[in-house]
């Protein structure tokens, strides 16, 4: 099974972390930061530009540093498939 990863930074210290992703939609993102009984789900947002995705896990805020149009370049590249699905 192959986890994808991506690089998030916590403004308060500035500290980049490896997390993997669970889900990951144009919306929102779902990651998992740590490992084991020790890890904590936290859902990504993306700011009112739409410049990053913004989310808060144990009172601190990390980002991701990719805009939504990005992230959905991203999506497209990883299953072609789900660029002409509609939803009912």
């Amino acid at each position: 099974m192959n986890d994808e990863k991506i690089k998030v930074r916590a403004t308060e210290s500035g500290q980049e972390l490896d997390v993997v992703v669970l889900t990951k939609r144009a919306d929102r993102i779902e990651i998992v930061l740590g490992a084991g009984v020790h890890s904590v789900r936290c859902e990504l947002s993306p700011t009112r530009t739409g410049a990053a995705y913004v989310g808060r896990a144990l009172g601190r805020e990390i980002v991701y540093e990719r805009s939504r149009d990005q992230v959905r370049a991203d999506i497209e590249r990883l299953d072609p498939k789900l660029r002409n699905t509609r939803w009912r």
